[in-house]
């Protein structure tokens, strides 16, 4: 049987590569996967209820500028509670995450 050569090898080369993207990559290691601890969606939702965005007054949606902070750190004992919560701007929340990665670990 003869193949027309650029042709079929195109669309096998283009069923290698999507197979490879698909499938090809390992799995990281879960330790790997959750940088992060988990947070409490709930906790989340009471600390926005009890506590409107600073920059929109919104209690739902996005709160451009600003993030969720915990005031002490969940990496070093702190509770996931709207009492350990508190709004951060985004450059202040990056300064003090680099200086808990140093202290808490």
């Amino acid at each position: 049987m003869k193949f027309r050569t650029p042709l079929f090898l195109l669309v096998i080369v283009g069923m290698v590569c999507a197979l490879i993207l698909m499938y090809g990559r390992a799995s990281a290691p879960a330790s790997a996967r959750q940088r992060h601890t988990l947070r409490s969606a709930r906790a989340r939702r009471e600390f926005r209820r009890m506590n409107p965005c600073p920059a929109t007054g919104l209690v739902r949606g996005a709160c451009p500028g600003y993030v969720i902070d915990h005031v002490k750190p969940l990496a070093c004992g702190g509770a996931d509670a709207p009492a350990n919560m508190q709004w951060q701007t985004t450059a202040d929340s990056k300064a003090k995450d680099a200086v808990e990665r140093k202290n808490c670990g």
